[in-house]
């Protein structure tokens, strides 16, 4: 006896394969949800205050500078999508230090010589957000983005689905973006 259900059955029906490729990004929704964002702007509910005290896998941070460590991104654009942070809570770009300002450019720098070395990226976006109607998600501890892009990799998914495809997992990536970085 066949378990198979007819493709029009099998819309109502789930788990039970019909026409559709699905593609199941259930780690999204903690983000959606608002899950790992802090309930205020004291320090004591970051996750970007949080992640230095945890070892560098568990905390997926890649590099620790003085002043500065970079961090892979927990909800990706992109694989390798990295979050430049300074360990001192602070929101605001004019608030870093001299010294968390040019630290924070050289890790840029840095960042992105290890990604064209690891994953070959055509190109990258940079960006700052600050505050959350400027598309902060954690508006009250700063923190940079370096976004490796390739030619098509952001198809229709985005905007139709409302997903990203990532085809590596981000405990390989931050093995392999660590392993760069101390050789580069």
């Amino acid at each position: 006896m066949s378990h198979e259900v007819p493709i029009e059955d099998a819309g109502s029906l789930p788990g039970v394969p019909d026409a559709f490729q699905r593609l199941w990004t259930p780690h999204r929704m903690v983000y959606i949800q608002g899950e790992n964002k802090p309930t205020d702007a004291a320090s004591g509910s970051c996750p970007f205050c949080r992640a230095p005290g945890l070892d560098d896998a568990e905390g997926l941070i890649v590099h620790r500078g003085e002043h500065v460590y970079a961090v892979l991104n927990l909800y990706p654009y992109s694989p390798g999508h990295l979050l430049l942070c300074p360990y001192r809570h602070v929101s605001d770009y004019t608030d870093l230090t001299t010294g968390e300002t040019v630290e924070l450019a050289g890790m840029a720098a840095q960042a992105m010589t290890v990604l064209r070395a690891v994953s070959h990226p055509a190109g990258f976006n940079l960006g700052l957000n600050q505050g959350e109607v400027a598309g902060a998600g954690i508006a009250a501890h700063l923190h940079q983005h370096v976004v490796p892009r390739w030619l098509g990799d952001s198809n229709f998914l985005p905007v139709v689905a409302q997903t990203r495809a990532l085809p590596q997992l981000i405990g390989q990536t931050r093995e392999l973006l660590a392993a760069a970085w101390n050789q580069l």
